[in-house]
This record gives C-alpha cells, sequence and structure tokens, in this order.
C-alpha cells in the first residue's frame, strides 16, 4: 500500500506542474472559465503536493546526514548527527501521516452538527434503560468537547428508560465522530429486575443524521401537513394545557418529525423542522449512493441481537466493538463518556480501508 500511495503522489505532483504550465499559456490566460477551473485545480492540490515536497527534501537531507556516520567523524560529532537524524525520522513520520489523510476521500458532512436518534431493541424494559444510558454516555462525550446537546423528543418507558429519544448535538465536528456510532448496540448485565441474577442480553439502535441547512434543502409549504397538540412529557400543567407539541410530516416521502421537548411551540417547530430535514438530506445522500434499502440496514438494522456492532459486557467489565475485533477494559469510564479512543479505533481502521479504496 505504501508503494502504491507514493505512486499516486508521483501522479499528483506530475499533474500539479502540468497545471502550473498550462496556466502559463496565453491561450489560458484570455479563457476565463478554463482559467478558472485550472486555477481551482491547482489550488485544490496545492497542500498535498507542498507536503509531498517537503517529505522528500526531508528524506534527501535525512540521507545526506547518514552519509556521514559512514565517514570517521569524532564521537561528539556523530552523537550531534544521531540527535538531528532522529528529529528529520520524526519529521517524515509527521508528514507521512499528513499525506495518508490527505489521500482519503473527504466526508461533506464531518463538520456538521448531528441529530440522534437512540430507539429501544430487543430486551423489553431492560432495552429502554440501556437506551437512556446511551444517552447519558453520548451527552457526558459531547460536554467533554464543548458541545451542546438538547432534547428534541422522547418516549418514556414504563420503568424509567426510554423507548425513543432524539436529540441534537451542535459543535464543529460532532458528524465525524458520532457518524462510527450507528448501528445496533448490545448490553450483557443483570438488569435491576432480575430477582435470580440471571444475566440478560438486550439491544438498542442508534442512527446519526447530520444536521442539513435550510438553504440546501427547498421544501415547499404545500408539501407538509403540520399538526399541534399536547405534550405527553415533563413540563407540569402549563405543558399539558396547551397544544405546544409539533408534528410535521412530509407528504411526498411520508417521512415524519416531531417536536414536544421545549414550552415554546415555535421552538419545538424549529426542532421539528430541523429533525425533517436531516431525514431528507440522509435520504437524498442514500439515494445518490444508489443504496437506500443497504445504508438504512447498515445503520440500524432490525434492533436484533445478532446485528450488533458493538457489546458492553458488565460482567466482565468489557466494551467489544465488532466492526474492528478489538475489546476495551474499561466499561464504566466509556459509559461516562469516555469515548475517544473507540471511536479512534474504528476511525483508525475506517481510514485505512478508505485509503486502500483511494489508491486502488
Amino acid at each position: 500500500m505504501v508503494l502504491a500511495m507514493f505512486e499516486k503522489l508521483e501522479l499528483i505532483e506530475k499533474r500539479y506542474d502540468e497545471l502550473s504550465q498550462l496556466l502559463a499559456r496565453e491561450e489560458t490566460v484570455t479563457d476565463y472559465k478554463r482559467l478558472q477551473e485550472l486555477s481551482k485545480e491547482k489550488a485544490d492540490l496545492e497542500d498535498i503536493v507542498g507536503t509531498y515536497r517537503e517529505y522528500k527534501t526531508r528524506g534527501t537531507e535525512l540521507a545526506e546526514l547518514e552519509a556521514l556516520l559512514d565517514s570517521r567523524a569524532e564521537a561528539e560529532m556523530t552523537a550531534l548527527i544521531k540527535e538531528e537524524a532522529g528529529k528529520f525520522k520524526q519529521q517524515q513520520e509527521d508528514l507521512l501521516g499528513r499525506l495518508k489523510l490527505a489521500l482519503m476521500p473527504k466526508d461533506p458532512n464531518d463538520n456538521r452538527d448531528v441529530i440522534v436518534e437512540i430507539r429501544a431493541g430487543a430486551g423489553g424494559g431492560e432495552a429502554g434503560l440501556f437506551a437512556a444510558d446511551l444517552f447519558r454516555m453520548y451527552s457526558r462525550y459531547a460536554q467533554t468537547k464543548g458541545w451542546q446537546v438538547g432534547v428534541i423528543d422522547s418516549s418514556q418507558s414504563e420503568i424509567g428508560g426510554f423507548r425513543e429519544l432524539i436529540f441534537e448535538i451542535n459543535g464543529k465536528g460532532a458528524f465525524s465522530r458520532f457518524k462510527h456510532e450507528r448501528g445496533v448496540h448490545r448490553v450483557q448485565r443483570v438488569p435491576t429486575t432480575e430477582a435470580s441474577g440471571r444475566i440478560h442480553t438486550s439491544t438498542a439502535t442508534v442512527a446519526v443524521l447530520p444536521e442539513a441547512d435550510e438553504i440546501e434543502l427547498n421544501i415547499s409549504p404545500d408539501d407538509i401537513k403540520m399538526e399541534f397538540f399536547h405534550s405527553s412529557g415533563a413540563g407540569g400543567q402549563n405543558v399539558n394545557k396547551v397544544s405546544t407539541a409539533v408534528r410535521i410530516t412530509h407528504l411526498p416521502t411520508g417521512i415524519v418529525a416531531s417536536c414536544q421537548d421545549d414550552r415554546s411551540q415555535i421552538r419545538n417547530r424549529m426542532k421539528a423542522m430541523a429533525v425533517l430535514r436531516a431525514r431528507l438530506l440522509d435520504l437524498e445522500q442514500r439515494k445518490q449512493s444508489e443504496s437506500v434499502d443497504k445504508e438504512r440496514r447498515m445503520q440500524v438494522g432490525g434492533g436484533q441481537r445478532a446485528e450488533k456492532i458493538r457489546t458492553y459486557n458488565f460482567p466482565q467489565n468489557r466494551v467489544t466493538d465488532h466492526r474492528i475485533g478489538s475489546s476495551f477494559h474499561n466499561l464504566q469510564q466509556i459509559l461516562e463518556g469516555d469515548l475517544d479512543e473507540v471511536i479512534e479505533a474504528v476511525s483508525s481502521r475506517e481510514q485505512v480501508e478508505q485509503l486502500e479504496a483511494a489508491l486502488a
């Protein structure tokens, strides 16, 4: 893969030089559209070519230093040469990492805010409690990043968990971190309601949608049906007496989004529209990739125990991510929001696969 990467970098550098020559030609300068296209292409390659050339320069300097070691240098000079060579090697490693990242295809959604949907799966009431645990874990993680968390809609279960919970996370880069949480999460533990001490297995599904800007989706007012109703959530008598909850149906697709978390009907309407836009954007992007059904199954499946992406095993204090075949023996810390190690491991595997695909 390393050989293929450098072959790709050589082709990119060659194209960059070609663009420089094309932009210097008189016929290009007088053709505004062509000039704009070539200038943009060159600008897109500027960083990666600059990094690659810096990498090659460090390699040349390193080779020159190592050649000095073969001469009969004084012991003190040899130590200085080795120290300097070590610095160049570290710089090369850093530059190589930057080159790998630069070659990977960019996810246009990475810097977006996200809407997360958690639903209890198999396991009855215990699945609802697990859904609540996942919400707490994600909320704590978002707080460590300085991101804002806001509940949009929820449906509580009888014993205190959630049948369904929809919330938003606002912060630059939120989607780049939370997109790896999409799928079925499985928990193995003794429920508080289990008198015999038997371990139960339950699941919850997690869907992560990038938030869409209003200008990205042209939603006609004629295409939506808006309904107002009394909130069934917390909030006291005022919430229940006034129709503050909002349900919006997108008539062409049948997608429904609702919000009842706020006392204000206007804010509930804005949040419901944000959910609707996110779902429509997700639908559109999946259509473009020509795999709508496959993507939906990949994200949440049917909530059955065999569709897991991650298992939280309480008796063994272990969290296992099945996509990468790795286990982490700090379950409680992870549930408290210490997710970086897990996310980084999944992200690193994804980056390797993306780089391989880019070089293929």
